[in-house]
């Protein structure tokens, strides 16, 4: 971790926990383990504090995906994917679901 400017805290970004990702959009076929995953799962960096306080939402590619603050736990915030704010949550898991059905008929299962 690089050495944090006055102002900042470490944080981490994770996949989603049950208050994320229950009522997510979740097409049939897909397992929950993908619906939770995030773009960017496992990212450590830092995050400029607003009045001593991390911000609530962490917002990339222009709100395409979104991470909330979860904990901030010993100085450092860890911040969870939020599929349901995420703008292209819904376009990734068709995609995602595309990609189960063809490996299942390639495989010859259902």
């Amino acid at each position: 971790m690089p050495t944090l400017m006055s102002g900042e805290m470490p944080c981490s970004l994770q996949a989603a926990d049950e208050e994320q990702y229950t009522g997510a959009y979740r097409p049939r076929g897909v397992p929950l383990h993908e619906v939770r995953r995030g773009p960017y799962d496992g990212t450590r960096a830092a995050v400029l504090l607003t009045n001593g306080e991390p911000p609530a939402q962490l917002s990339f590619q222009g709100g395409r995906f979104v991470y909330v603050l979860a904990t901030v736990t010993d100085g450092h915030a860890t911040y969870r994917y939020a599929p349901k704010l995420s703008a292209l949550h819904r376009r990734l898991m068709d995609s995602v679901a595309e990609a189960y059905a063809e490996h299942h008929l390639r495989k010859g299962t259902k």
